[in-house]
């Protein structure tokens, strides 16, 4: 975890201090229900939840007990023995170690993805609002990078809308299927523990219970959930390279803000750089590196081993930090952008008109003229402005292959911008809702 680019509040639910309060919740909630079952004493589960319940665990003192142990699971029981006393040795009654770690890490990832959706929810409420502004506000369409036919600002914002709202669906699947608890034992037989306490811990924690758990929970759950951060952090860095093409000096049609005092360039005073979306590209970068090993933690020996342990411990705490920070500040970005109708216009205009070169060519061939000839004569004078800088509807006026098919003042209405945004609307209703 980079704290440049985390955030606390994400942060503390991967703190080791979130973490042993989590473990201990589990043990005392699975004491608790084997206490009902008469497994162990009552009076023995009470004390356990009076003495460790208000307790500050000491993190020193269980990685001092994990040096000598080797065990961190072994180190935190000691500990709680320590501060417990003599009822500690009924916690854990039956259980492994992986029914701690495995519904901790359930816990954590469930309320780290609380968190992302808080994020996700503001970036889309701040890309509807910025559609919204810009519905109608023209710009040119590209591919290829190179002009096509207009769209609107808007409409670009609204593919982003629908993008990240499809995100946030995933998101909600990906908390589903990674909120499950085991508490199943050594291989996951139950031979020790009865099932009804996985059942009740799973209650008490916000879990699904794990329908079959090999010791530890299917890794199969984990590489999808990575997989799903990795497909946001593709859709963020989508959108955060259409603002970096969009802020090129030589399209300008939109900006990062740059905030007083702001500086670009520890060289040229002038410059003002796209550092945020360009850093938002970077932590995207990262953010899908965490998905291969997930993939690669789902084959696993046997029951159980723990080859998976040592990728979570990074995977975890990184990729939803990181993805946390980046929805956020993605948010931001959108939320603060400048954009320049003015220069949208001045490149829309920049090639005079050839974005309706398709209308015209479709009014030749309703006019008779064959699809092949129809794309001669379009391109014939479209080429004239590329290469001599000619007005395309002056050139299609004088051409008299074309003006015998269309009269003069037939062209001049296929020039008509409003015509591509007849169906704004509709696309609007479609993303937002009528």
């Amino acid at each position: 975890m980079i704290p440049r680019y985390a955030r606390p509040e994400m942060v503390a639910i991967w703190s080791p201090e979130t973490r042993f309060r989590i473990w201990f919740e589990i043990e005392a909630h699975a004491t608790d229900k084997l206490a009902e079952l008469g497994v162990v004493p009552k009076e023995a589960a009470k004390t356990i939840w009076e003495k460790g319940g208000p307790a500050t665990f000491d993190i020193d003192r269980i990685d001092e007990i994990e040096r000598e142990t080797k065990h961190d699971v072994i180190a935190f029981l000691t500990h709680l023995a320590e501060i417990v006393g003599p009822e500690a040795r009924f916690v854990h009654q039956g259980m492994t170690s992986s029914d701690v770690l495995d519904t901790t890490l359930a816990v954590q990832l469930a309320r780290a993805t609380d968190l992302l959706l808080v994020g996700m929810d503001r970036l889309l409420a701040a890309i509807k609002t910025r559609a919204m502004e810009h519905k109608f506000t023209p710009t040119i369409g590209r591919s290829h990078g190179i002009h096509a036919e207009p769209v609107t600002f808007g409409l670009k914002l609204a593919q982003a809308y629908a993008e990240f709202d499809r995100c946030r669906a995933r998101l909600l699947n990906a908390r589903s299927e990674i909120a499950t608890c085991a508490i199943s034992g050594a291989v996951g037989t139950f031979a020790n523990i009865d099932p009804q306490v996985e059942e009740y811990v799973a209650q008490q924690m916000g879990l699904a219970v794990e329908p079959v758990s090999t010791q530890v929970i299917p890794r199969d759950r984990h590489a999808m959930y990575f997989a799903t951060l990795a497909v946001i952090a593709s859709s963020i860095e989508r959108l955060a390279i259409e603002i970096r093409h969009l802020q090129r000096t030589e399209v300008y049609e939109a900006e990062e803000y740059f905030s007083p005092g702001q500086k670009g360039s520890s060289a040229m005073p002038h410059k003002r750089n796209p550092v945020l979306t360009e850093n938002l590209t970077g932590l995207a970068r990262m953010v899908r590196a965490y998905a291969l090993p997930a993939m690669e933690n789902v084959a696993l020996w046997h029951e159980r081993d723990i080859s998976h342990s040592s990728v979570e411990r990074y995977i975890g705490p990184d990729a939803t930090i990181t993805l946390d920070f980046a929805l956020h500040r993605l948010a931001m970005v959108v939320e603060k952008l400048l954009v320049y109708p003015a220069n949208m216009q001045k490149n829309l205009d920049k090639l005079s008109g050839l974005h309706n070169s398709q209308r015209v060519l479709l009014a030749l061939t309703q006019a008779g003229v064959s699809r092949e000839d129809s794309y001669r004569l379009v391109q014939r004078n479209a080429m004239k402005t590329w290469l001599e800088g000619a007005d395309f509807l002056t050139s299609l006026k004088n051409d008299a292959e074309v003006s015998s098919r269309i009269p003069a003042e037939k062209l001049e209405e296929m020039f008509d911008l409003g015509y591509h945004f007849k169906h704004v609307e509709t696309i609007f209703d479609r993303v937002f809702g009528a």
